[in-house]
């Protein structure tokens, strides 16, 4: 249940954080943070997040990464819906508070697209399902091999949630302007649940594509690995 428990809240901080500063921050007048200040917010959630808890569940706070961390030989079977339902949680709840707090301006009109991810339409470069599709699952097998390769039994020890941080922020400002990036299945469900616009539809994407592409980050970093996989040991260890 400790494991569950710091998967929700680091969930939660990724969503709050990351997806808070695109509905705050991302275009206040005059002081909006812009593309690159919510790309540098998202890793920050997940370096600050794995500093706090990675010793106690392992950081994953992303369904793909659970998936992918399986796929690597670096997780149990057993664990995975556990870790999925408190990512999902967490991250629903996060949706629920920005939702809430979004409300209390003085001028509110609607929440809109609320940070929510889409293609076609909905992706904020107008970009196709295809392109969503392969970008979604690139970047997320991308990410699986940065943490599979930090994560490492000979990897430099404590740097790994900077690694992670920093490989996040870059791919949010590869694919912001495509998708509005997910790479993670349950930041996608925790804002297209109160989004005023058709996400919820194309939810199913922000599912598919980042699992499948974990699968293929972990399986390609067990090819390059020369260490016996008996060494091998995930983040929560």
């Amino acid at each position: 249940m400790k494991k569950l428990l710091a998967e929700l809240i680091g969930t939660f901080w990724l969503v709050f954080g990351g997806c808070g500063s695109a509905i705050f921050a991302a275009a206040y007048p005059e002081l909006g943070i812009g593309f690159a200040g919510v790309a540098l917010a998202f890793g920050l959630t997940v370096l600050t997040a794995a500093y706090a808890v990675g010793r106690i569940s392992g950081g994953h706070f992303n369904p793909a990464v659970t998936v992918g961390l399986w796929a690597g030989g670096r997780f149990n079977t057993a664990d995975i819906v556990p870790y999925i339902i408190a990512q999902t949680l967490g991250a629903c709840l996060a949706g629920l508070m920005l939702f809430v707090i979004v409300q209390g301006q003085a001028d509110f009109a609607g929440v809109g697209g609320f940070a929510s991810n889409g293609f076609g339409d909905l992706s904020p470069g107008k970009y196709s399902m295809m392109s969503a599709l392969l970008t979604e699952v690139i970047l997320t097998a991308i990410f699986l091999f940065i943490i599979m390769g930090s994560t490492h039994h000979r990897a430099p020890v404590g740097f790994a949630p900077i690694a992670i941080g920093l490989g996040l922020t870059l791919i949010h400002l590869i694919s912001i302007p495509i998708t509005n990036t997910s790479v993670n299945p349950a930041r996608s469900t925790g804002v297209a649940l109160f989004a005023e616009t058709a996400a919820m539809s194309q939810l199913w994407l922000f599912w598919v594509a980042p699992i499948v592409g974990g699968v293929i980050g972990a399986l390609l970093y067990r090819l390059v690995d020369d260490a016996p996989k008996e060494n091998l040991e995930g983040f929560d260890q």
